[in-house]
């Protein structure tokens, strides 16, 4: 699969489509196009749907729905990667993959870069720690949900290291899908 294919996941429930502009904004930082999104997205029913709409530097490339559940995440594996790199939202995963597979019969990995944390294979990470959500100010991936609340003012971005992560009050994962989802009752793999 050619590096220069990406796509985006758009949360679509009862006939709307979730965060376009942030969409859009990112589609714009990717490839330097001013997409309406709205002209390619029509969800075929009112179930909660996944929107995958596939796209390159050309524009529009396809666009599908898949039914959505929620994967339910309680382990964590902390996987160490100083060259990973997704900065865009490529088609081709197989560097995520391959650290997702590492995951040693954990839900999820986290990915630590540089001893920071980063984000897991699919979503943003925030950690609270008793009184602020603090969200890595080096993802991966820019993620489209971590852009709206940093704009809202309920996340602050800083470096968060190992010992952060392990003494936070509670963690959160965040991505187009689940929103801002917070776990109380998880663990982690060294």
């Amino acid at each position: 699969m050619e590096k220069n294919i990406f796509f985006e996941t758009i949360k679509c429930e009862d006939f709307e489509v979730f965060n376009l502009s942030l969409h859009e904004k990112r589609i714009a930082r990717t490839i330097g196009l001013n997409l309406n999104l709205q002209d390619y997205i029509y969800p075929p029913s009112n179930k909660l749907l996944r929107c995958k709409l596939i796209y390159d530097e050309s524009g529009v490339l396809s666009v599908e729905f898949f039914p959505y559940k929620k994967r339910e995440i309680k382990t964590f594996k902390i996987v160490k990667d100083d060259n990973i790199s997704y900065s865009k939202k490529y088609l081709d995963r197989e560097n995520l993959d391959k650290l997702f597979n590492k995951r040693e019969g954990a839900d999820e990995i986290i990915i630590v870069k540089e001893n920071l944390v980063t984000d897991t294979s699919i979503a943003n990470i925030a950690i609270f720690d008793g009184t602020n959500w603090i969200t890595s100010k080096n993802p991966l991936l820019l993620g489209t949900t971590r852009d709206r609340l940093i704009q809202e003012n309920l996340l602050i971005e800083k470096d968060i290291d190992i010992n952060m992560l392990k003494e936070a009050k509670k963690i959160a994962l965040m991505n187009a899908m689940i929103d801002f989802d917070i776990l109380e009752d998880y663990s982690f793999l060294l």
